[in-house]
């Protein structure tokens, strides 16, 4: 079954939906008018919605004709930050903006919801729609599977908005395709003394800067040169004027790797590293890594599935296999870690990147995104018969 016509019929009901998520913004677990839309209109196609979470919905599509149960997952939740398209549609919440897609999201799954629902008649198995909160925070997907929402799944699909794709365009990453991340808080104890008499303190603003540095020699002599790490600090406070020698000093950044065996072998290196150099310099340091998001790495089984489908929607020019993954990070890869499944992309067409105040995503996708969910999961739903 080909979704990508009648995609296009709905194609201005979807863009109205994108429109009202969109200048209706909401942060991670204060999705509450975002999941009161979503629940309006999946009962609007006699569908049962049933709240999870607080904000998260889930609904089942149940096809007439007996077979397995795959999921469909969009995320709802939007940024921390100042719209500046200066769009007629834009946010009308101060300082939140949907400038990672998740409007997209959220309106191309419904647009699903809508071709599956109206085929229910010949559909064999289950469609499970997971609308899912608080992306961008604490990781609703782990929240959401730990309350059950896979339960009796046999495959999962995603998908994320790629600006740098044209419009419509698809593409599918086989393995690794976005990374794991471990944020991390270093505090280093040092000795406050007069900047006259240094021998009298132990400056840990010195050793936070020779940590800072040493920590680049952890990608560049610790990973081998096929394999991909970054970690960055972002954040560097010490000291308290400019003659005293900083007693304290407090950095934060992110470590963002491929694999679980890099991961963890990354995340000792780096402590070992940092107190060494802090005691080399009379200081103490406590390293503090978190372990983040998993990394999204697809099935290759799912991923020829979307791959297939995705041809069959648009023709092979259209799609794009993606030979390098991203070092953003999604958890999306908490699914995929549970039941197979894959994570694609599709293309909207904005020179602006992901996470600015003037991303402004071509809505031509929307019909794209739409069909390319619900021929998935139709592909899937025959796959596992």
């Amino acid at each position: 079954m080909i979704f990508l016509e009648a995609a296009r019929a709905m194609a201005p009901w979807i863009t109205q939906l994108r429109r009202e998520f969109h200048r209706h913004p909401e942060l991670g677990n204060q999705e509450f008018h975002t999941a009161e839309t979503v629940e309006a209109i999946l009962a609007s196609m006699k569908l049962e919605p049933r709240r999870l979470l607080g904000t998260a919905v889930v609904c089942d599509i149940e096809g007439a004709l007996p077979g397995p149960t795959v999921a469909l997952r969009a995320d709802l939740d939007a940024l921390p930050l100042q719209e500046e398209t200066g769009l007629p549609d834009a946010s009308e919440i101060p300082g939140v903006m949907h400038a990672c897609g998740h409007d997209f999201h959220a309106a191309g799954l419904l647009g699903a919801a809508k071709l599956l629902s109206d085929r229910r008649d010949s559909m064999p198995g289950t469609v499970r729609l997971l609308f899912q909160p608080d992306e961008e925070g604490d990781g609703g997907a782990r929240r959401l599977i730990e309350a059950g929402c896979l339960a009796g799944v046999s495959a999962v699909f995603g998908a994320h908005v790629r600006p740098e794709l044209p419009a419509g365009q698809v593409g599918v990453k086989y393995g690794p395709a976005y990374a794991a991340s471990n944020p991390f808080v270093i505090r280093i104890k040092g000795q406050s003394a007069h900047g006259a008499e240094p021998q009298l303190g132990s400056d840990a603003l010195l050793a936070g800067a020779q940590i800072v540095t040493a920590l680049q020699s952890i990608v560049a002599r610790r990973v081998s040169p096929t394999d991909s790490a970054v970690l960055t600090v972002g954040s560097f406070h010490a000291g308290t004027a400019c003659n005293i020698l900083a007693g304290e000093a407090v950095l934060e950044g992110m470590l963002r790797t491929f694999g679980e065996e890099s991961r963890r072998r990354l995340v000792a290196a780096a402590t070992e590293l940092v107190t060494s150099i802090a005691r080399g310099l009379g200081c103490e340091a406590e390293t503090d890594f978190t372990w983040g998001y998993p990394g999204v790495v697809n099935h290759a089984r799912e991923a020829s599935l979307v791959l297939e489908a995705a041809r069959d929607l648009l023709g092979p020019e259209a799609v794009t296999v993606l030979d390098t993954p991203t070092m953003t990070t999604e958890d999306f890869g908490y699914y995929l870690q549970a039941v197979p499944g894959c994570f694609y992309h599709v293309g909207v067409g904005c020179d602006a990147p992901l996470h600015s105040p003037r991303f402004n995503p071509d809505e031509a996708a929307l019909p794209v995104l739409a069909a390319l969910h619900a021929q998935a999961a139709w592909e899937a739903l025959q796959a596992e018969l």
